[in-house]
Parts: structure tokens; sequence; C-alpha cells
């Protein structure tokens, strides 16, 4: 990444979650859970324009506050619980595209259910991408407990064999770091994305450690 590149933010938040009805407008802190992505994205001084992409005109109501642009309602087809996010971003880089014209170089993919986000970490992430010369960053957190302290357990709950042998003796300072993904941002080269249809791409990728 050299020079100026245009950055579009998608924050996806569609209203028929089942496991939470209503999840992505709840209440959290005095505002809607989506709204501190939505916010996150405005206040960031990297990213270029951001998106709404929602499938429910109550969700669209509870955000115009925010002056958040949703220039669409999401297909049906891109609001059911098999919906892949790729392929929501990827109906919103295309939409833009064909109906304003407007092209984008990079995307970054704000899941609403990372409220703790902010802008300062969406901009870290994005300096991050400059250092690197990076296709992709996704950010990841590391991990509480050692996986090595982890295991399986049978029906009967025996822990004999819980943890392996080689793990069993180590203080956990001796044991390496984890990581995991945390969902919180997703950044990639538009070309390279919609290419690999992922945006966990081959290579080029980095880690933004939050």
């Amino acid at each position: 990444m050299s020079g100026k590149q245009n950055i579009l933010a998608v924050i996806p938040a569609r209203g028929g979650s089942k496991r939470l009805p209503s999840k992505n407008i709840l209440p959290l802190s005095g505002k809607p859970l989506v709204v501190w992505s939505i916010e996150a994205a405005l206040q960031s001084q990297r990213v270029d324009h951001a998106v709404l992409s929602t499938d429910s005109p109550e969700i669209v109501a509870a955000c115009r506050s925010t002056g958040i642009d949703t220039p669409f309602l999401r297909p049906a087809a891109l609001a059911t619980d098999q919906a892949a996010s790729m392929d929501v971003v990827r109906h919103a880089i295309d939409f833009l595209k064909s109906e304003r014209g407007e092209v984008y170089d990079y995307v970054v993919l704000l899941q609403p259910t990372s409220p703790l986000r902010t802008a300062e970490d969406i901009d870290a992430a994005v300096s991050l991408l400059t250092e690197k010369k990076a296709a992709a960053v996704v950010s990841v957190c590391e991990v509480d407990h050692p996986p090595e302290w982890t295991g399986t357990l049978p029906e009967d709950l025996s822990m004999a064999n819980f943890l392996r042998p080689d793990a069993a003796a180590r203080r956990s300072q001796e044991l390496p770091r984890y990581y995991r993904l945390n969902g919180a941002i997703y950044i990639c080269h538009i070309p390279t994305l919609l290419e690999e249809g992922s945006f966990f791409i081959k290579t080029n990728i980095y880690a933004y450690i939050m």
C-alpha cells in the first residue's frame, strides 16, 4: 500500500438475529450496539467513506442520527443465517460501483459485535497496512490461557491424560504466546479480496494486535 488509497468501511447489521433478537439495536451503555461501530468508522481519520449494510428499516431508523450512509436495503438472500460476511461486503462494493460510480482500494469490515474497537484501533490497523505494504490486516488478541492447558473430556469426565506430558510440567511463562481472531477489524485490498473470496488471503497478510 503506497500513496493515498481510498478506504471504504462496511458495517453489516442484519435484522433477523435468532439467538438474540434485534441484537444489533439492543442498548449498550446508552447506545444501540451497532452505533458503536458506526461511530468508530465515522471518527476514523483513515476511512474515507462508511456504509451500513442492513435489511432492516428498523435498524436504519435507529442509526439515522449518526449520519451513516445507508444506500440500500440488503437483499433478503444476503440476510439469512447462512449469508457470509464476504458476500455482504461484495454486495456493498458492487452496489457503490454500479449505482454511484464509487471505486475504493481497500475495504474495512467492522462487525457490530465488537463494540469496544475504537477509531484509533482502525487507524492503527491501517497504519500497519501502510507500514507493511500489506494486502490485508486482521485484528487478533492474546488468548487468556495457553492451549497446552486445554483438552477434551470423555462422557465420564475423567481427566486422565487431559494434559499433554510435555505441557503438564511447564510454567505458563515458559509457553509460547498464542493469539486468536477477535472479529474487530478486517482490512483487505479490494481486487485481492474479490479474487480470493476471503479476507484471509494467501500472502501479504498481517495481524493487528489489540
